[in-house]
């Protein structure tokens, strides 16, 4: 089948990879079909297939991107010092690597249970690479006396929810700048985990 007018592949390949998260993120995948895909990108059908031989691929490859991103963001972060800065910098990296883009949209991570077993277990691998990350920090601040910590497993998940929680309303050119949501977001974290000694009692 011939591609439409424009439709090479290093103008319709990242065409694609848009139109599907938009799609992904405001419907869910169950709901979007490559038909829909297509019609977004303004090619045929048939021209999807150029880039993609399915959609499970499709989500496979924008998730893996996604969570290889994250890592890297986060390795990128200056994760040294006490617990406390290294914490901050964790969150303001998590925050600016799935808020600072123009579109502002990313995968909801529930999206994973829509994977094969195999994709799944890839993408997983990079999850648990993140999320080691960040239980190593919360344990480093309970040892030192910093956090207030029964379980840092479950702690983690816990705090990875909260933060993952800002895409659902966050929108780049709302009210609410960037700079504010990472302030909040490390105030209500650290205080947390803050013990009961140390938390300080409103007036």
């Amino acid at each position: 089948m011939a591609r439409k007018t424009g439709s090479h592949s290093d103008i319709t390949g990242p065409k694609v990879r848009e139109a599907a998260i938009r799609l992904f993120t405001a419907h869910g995948y169950a709901a979007v079909s490559m038909r829909q895909i297509a019609a977004e990108v303004g090619v045929q059908a048939g021209a999807l297939y150029l880039y993609t031989p399915n959609k499970q691929t499709l989500l496979f490859n924008l998730l893996l991107e996604q969570m290889q991103g994250a890592v890297e963001a986060m390795k990128a972060a200056d994760l040294t010092g006490p617990a406390e800065a290294q914490l901050e910098q964790f969150v303001r990296a998590h925050l600016r690597y799935h808020l600072g883009g123009e579109s502002g949209s990313f995968i909801p991570y529930t999206e994973l249970r829509n994977l094969t077993p195999a994709n799944y277990e890839k993408v997983e691998v990079m999850r648990r690479v993140y999320e080691a990350a960040l239980e190593e920090i919360v344990m480093a601040g309970a040892r030192a006396g910093a956090f207030a910590v029964e379980d840092s497993k479950l702690t983690t998940l816990v705090l990875i929810s909260i933060l993952n929680g800002v895409l659902a309303w966050y929108r780049p050119g709302g009210r609410v700048k960037l700079d504010t949501v990472e302030a909040h977001y490390v105030d209500i974290i650290r205080k947390s985990l803050r013990p009961a000694l140390m938390q300080v009692p409103a007036e």
